[in-house]
C-alpha cells in the first residue's frame, strides 16, 4: 500500500530552478508566439511599438510576481492558483477558478496542436512527406502524452534541449537582423509610451497588450512544481523571475528585430 502510494504521489526534490524555468518557458511557446501573437500585435495592434509593449507587460508581470511568489512560501501545492484562491476565498471559489483555468488551458492546448499540425503539414510536404494536419497533431499529442507519463525530471531534460535550441535560434536570428539593420532601427517608435498606447485600450494598444499577455501564458506554472522542487521557498520565486525575464527579453528583442527587418514605414 505504501509502495503504491509512493509511486502515485509527486516525487519531491526532482526539480531545481533551471528545470522549472525550462517547463515555464516551454509553456509560453516562444516560436508559436513569434509566428502567431507578435504579427497580430504589430499589424492589428500598435505597429512598431509591439516591442515596447512586450517590455511593458514583462515589467508588469514582474511586479505581480512579487506577491505571487510570496504566496508560494505559505502554500506549497500543485494546485497553485486553485490552492491560493481556495485558501483566500473559500473552496467554492477555488473550484470555480480551477474549472475556468482548465477550460481555458485545454482550449489553448487544442488550438496549439492544430497550429502545429498545420505548420508541420506544410513544412514536411515541401520535403516530400505528405500527411494531413490532423495526423501531425495526433503524433504531437502521442509524444507529449508519453513524456508526461515519465518522471518530471525526464520531461525537464527533453524540454531543456528543445527550448535551448528554440531560444538560441530566435536570439541568433534577432541579433543578426539587428546587426544588419536592413530597415533602420527606431527605438523611439518601439519604446515611446505614446506609441505603445496609441489607439487606446479599446483599439490598437489594447490588442497589442492582450496578445503580449497571451505570450506569457503559463508563467505562473512555477508554483505548480513547488511540491517537486528541491526548495520550494527559493526555487519557485527564482524560477518565476528568471522565466519572466527570459520571455520578456526574448520577445522584446526579436519583435524589435522584426520591426527593424520590415521597416517602421511598412507597419500601421
Amino acid at each position: 500500500m505504501d509502495e503504491q502510494g509512493s509511486q502515485q504521489s509527486l516525487r519531491k526534490g526532482r526539480l531545481g530552478v533551471i528545470g522549472i524555468v525550462f517547463f515555464v518557458v516551454a509553456a509560453s511557446a516562444p516560436l508559436v508566439g513569434m509566428t502567431g501573437a507578435v504579427p497580430i500585435a504589430m499589424l492589428a495592434g500598435n505597429g512598431a511599438a509591439a516591442a515596447g509593449t512586450y517590455l511593458l507587460v514583462g515589467l508588469t508581470l514582474l511586479l505581480f510576481s512579487v506577491g505571487f511568489t510570496a504566496m508560494t512560501s505559505k502554500v506549497t501545492n500543485a494546485g497553485a492558483f486553485f490552492a491560493y484562491v481556495g485558501r483566500g476565498m473559500g473552496p467554492k471559489m477555488g473550484v470555480a477558478s480551477a474549472f475556468a483555468s482548465v477550460v481555458g488551458y485545454v482550449t489553448i492546448q487544442l488550438a496549439i496542436y492544430g497550429f502545429f499540425g498545420g505548420l508541420m503539414a506544410g513544412q514536411m510536404a515541401s520535403l516530400g512527406v505528405t500527411l494531413d494536419w490532423w495526423a501531425w497533431a495526433l503524433i504531437a499529442w502521442v509524444v507529449v502524452t508519453a513524456l508526461s507519463m515519465l518522471s518530471v525530471d525526464v520531461g525537464a531534460k527533453v524540454l531543456g534541449v528543445l527550448i535551448l535550441a528554440e531560444v538560441l535560434a530566435l536570439f541568433v536570428t534577432g541579433i543578426a537582423i539587428l546587426v544588419n539593420n536592413p530597415g533602420g532601427m527606431d527605438f523611439n517608435a518601439a519604446f515611446n509610451p505614446t506609441n505603445i498606447f496609441a489607439g487606446g485600450f479599446a483599439g490598437g494598444a489594447g490588442i497589442a497588450i492582450a496578445f503580449a499577455f497571451a505570450s506569457f501564458i503559463g508563467f505562473e506554472a512555477t508554483a505548480i512544481y513547488g511540491e517537486e522542487s528541491k526548495d520550494p521557498k527559493r526555487s519557485v520565486p527564482r524560477a518565476t523571475y528568471w522565466a519572466i525575464g527570459i520571455i520578456t527579453a526574448l520577445f522584446s528583442i526579436v519583435s524589435l528585430a522584426m520591426v527593424t527587418g520590415m521597416g517602421v514605414a511598412t507597419l500601421p
